[in-house]
């Protein structure tokens, strides 16, 4: 019975993260041999020991640490993941099995997510949306935050601080257990300053823009983050509510938002630490209730979701085109609510693991304010899927599945609030978004393999995804003003659809291993903003268009241990992606990930590697491989430092950790990041130090 009992765990947990309790022992997913064995999806877990050694800004500058994982940085506070190049609504984010819905279409949107409430973090790369649905054609972050306690009190207090952005903040969290019912709760503030890059100057548009001791002025910013969970954890039965909330207020590079600023009365220059206008606020709030009963061989999940997400931008009231100057700074507002229920079953049959489940989720997003991007909709969708995987042999693992997902969207009208000239000599209030009623369904299907040989893991996975149309991509007529350019929609885009095969062969022995995961995307309708030569309102006119698009890579990995004290990696990553049909055939996809490679040496002074040094050096290449008006980007390197030590006080352990990045002070741009447009450097040298402590 037990046997059985821990093999539907093991799996659940691989998939859902599923935690049981069996008779006060608590059983968790771990990054295992026994994961690699089971899965045929290239995936790497992390516990939140790795997301504090490598702390950084945001939650997605840590994870960078991991190949073929990037963060899009808008400024020192916000970021957005990469995988394999692909992001925005191309990648889910999963938190506690319920996928994560903010303002996600926006380029300067971060995760509204609090990384110090991470208990472990799991990243998928390659195609996901067999078990996840529409926008994990790129691949899946999965993050949970549900871990059970199991002392009657427990917790843990971090203490943290960043030196180029002068970022102070600090963490505390607490949790206990009582029989079988518990809780926990969790409080994050943070405060930065503007932060610092090797210059004093850059150039936006002929116009070369002084930086008062190399700052970008209106940088600052804040976060404030709360959670707590309510639960009971029994021997077949359990049963969960978590409510989160995530604020935070960040300032727009004030000079990145247009030239009307050297017409403003505000003085920026003032305070590094105060949030002038322009600046965004996000205010996340998550509701999660997840129940799961189980027996012998089967297990029954089922979580419900709601997610109010409340967004604004604010600017100086300043005309634009016919737009005479407005009322208050209320430039833009969304007000996104959505709802999600996931059911889920288990099934453990001889030498087969069944799962089949329904998704469901419904969204209304509202809009407001006196300037328009993307218009006001409802969008609703429904999946079902069935997945089994079948051991033929220990060392022998098949997988298969099929899915079927059906989905609408209704955008609304929206017309200017001011008059604007037309054809016939007349003024008229323009139409930026007319009404649209799509419906979009679609068959996914995937099938792998694993097969264990000795010191060897050889793994394949074949499929095809899918990923409906957002309605920014539909509906969107206007300014984007952080990233220079006029964006419009298009009604008549197709859902995008991606054929691939994903692989890793993976060696190990007792001293090395090595790891090499090659992948292939076939799109024949990549959807993407298509450069034009038109200029709209002072800007570049930017269009939706949908291509054939070949993309192919790998990542590498190669880990040696010396000895119980020295340790040596080296890992990088590869990626071609080329239109083959359109207007840019021929060239590849706008803001392509350029090849990198991370070369390690650490020293651990204790067998478990809490107490450790470690160098780096992050070597970048040269991007030439561009999409006109785009520039190519210089390649880089740089050095950087990090290291750890822990203090046991009588019963309670005192950690501590520094982080030193860009430890030369070198001047380089990123080929992903929108501020080198307008000739804005990655941020310079940085320290980071973190104190925690548990009891």
């Amino acid at each position: 019975m037990i046997n059985h009992l821990l093999a539907a765990a093991i799996f659940s947990f691989a998939a859902n993260d599923s935690v049981v309790t069996l008779k006060d022992v608590t059983v968790s997913s771990q990054h295992t041999h026994d994961k690699e064995m089971r899965s045929s999806q290239s995936a790497v877990q992390v516990n939140s020991k790795f997301i504090s050694q490598n702390f950084s800004g945001s939650l997605m500058q840590t994870l960078e640490a991991l190949p073929g994982v990037k963060a899009m940085a808008i400024g020192s506070g916000q970021s957005k993941p990469i995988i394999r190049g692909l992001g925005f609504n191309r990648l889910a984010v999963s938190e506690d099995g319920i996928k994560h819905e903010g303002q996600q279409w926006g380029d300067d949107h971060g995760l509204e997510i609090d990384q110090f409430a991470i208990d472990r973090a799991e990243v998928i790369k390659g195609p996901a949306a067999l078990l996840y649905g529409s926008d994990a054609i790129g691949g899946v972050l999965n993050l949970y935050t549900n871990h059970i306690p199991t002392e009657p009190f427990e917790g843990a207090v971090q203490l943290f601080g960043r030196t180029n952005n002068e970022q102070l903040g600090l963490s505390a969290k607490v949790g206990g257990r009582n029989r079988n019912f518990f809780y926990r709760a969790n409080i994050t503030l943070i405060d930065y300053a503007d932060y610092r890059v090797p210059a004093d100057s850059i150039q936006y548009y002929s116009y070369y823009i002084r930086l008062k001791n190399g700052r970008l002025r209106n940088t600052a910013g804040l976060e404030r983050d709360g959670s707590v969970m309510l639960g009971y954890a029994g021997y077949n039965f359990h049963t969960d509510v978590r409510i989160s909330d995530s604020y935070a207020k960040s300032g727009f590079f004030a000079n990145a938002h247009g030239l009307e600023v050297r017409l403003s009365d505000i003085d920026y220059d003032h305070s590094r630490r105060d949030v002038d206008l322009p600046y965004q606020w996000v205010n996340h709030l998550k509701v999660i209730s997840h129940t799961s009963w189980r027996n012998d061989v089967a297990l029954v999940e089922a979580r419900l979701a709601y997610q109010n997400n409340l967004r604004q931008e604010h600017s100086e009231p300043i005309s634009h085109g016919y737009m005479p100057q407005p009322d208050g700074t209320l430039e833009r507002r969304f007000n996104k609510n959505t709802f999600t229920a996931n059911f889920i079953a288990h099934y453990h049959l001889d030498k087969h693991f069944l799962q089949a489940g329904v998704n469901g989720e419904y969204q209304h997003n509202q809009r407001g304010g006196w300037g328009f991007i993307i218009p006001e909709f409802n969008s609703s969708n429904v999946g079902m899927f069935v997945f089994d995987r079948y051991s033929l042999r220990e060392d022998l693992i098949f997988n298969a599945g099929v899915r079927f997902d059906a989905a609408r969207t209704h955008i609304r009208q929206y017309q200017d609030w001011y008059q604007t000239p037309t054809l016939d000599g007349s003024t008229d209030y323009a139409v930026r978004s007319t009404e649209q009623r799509r419906h979009f369904h679609s068959l996914t299907y995937s099938a792998g393999v694993n097969y264990t040989l000795d010191n060897w893991i050889l793994k394949a996975n074949a499929g095809k995804s899918f990923r409906v149309p957002i309605p920014k991509e539909l509906g969107a007529d206007g300014i984007n003003y952080h990233i220079f350019r006029y964006e419009r929609g298009n009604a008549m885009l197709d859902p995008e659809e991606s054929y691939q095969i994903d692989a890793s062969i993976i060696w190990k022995s007792n001293k090395l291993q090595v790891q090499v995961e090659p992948y292939v995307n076939y799109f024949p309708n990549y959807i993407y903003l298509n450069p034009s030569a038109q200029y709209v309102e002072g800007l570049q006119l930017y269009s939706y268009r949908q291509a054939r698009v070949l993309r192919y890579g790998f990542e590498a990995q190669a880990e040696y241990r010396f000895n119980e004290h020295w340790q040596a990696q080296l890992q990088g990553e590869y990626l071609y992606a080329r239109q083959r049909s359109g207007e840019k055939k021929g060239y590849t996809l706008p803001f392509s990930t350029p090849w990198s490679a991370d070369a390690d040496v650490r020293y651990s002074f204790d067998y478990k590697g809490n107490d450790y040094v470690k160098l780096n050096v992050h070597v970048v290449g040269k991007q030439n491989e561009i999409v006109p008006p785009e520039k190519p980007t210089d390649g880089y390197w740089t050095l950087n430092l990090s290291a750890g030590k822990d203090f046991n006080l009588r019963k309670h352990t005192l950690h501590a950790v520094l982080n030193a990045n860009n430890l030369l002070n070198r001047r380089y741009y990123d080929h992903t990041s929108y501020y080198r447009l307008i000739d804005v450097p990655e941020p310079g040298r940085n320290f980071s130090l973190m104190i925690g402590l548990d009891f």
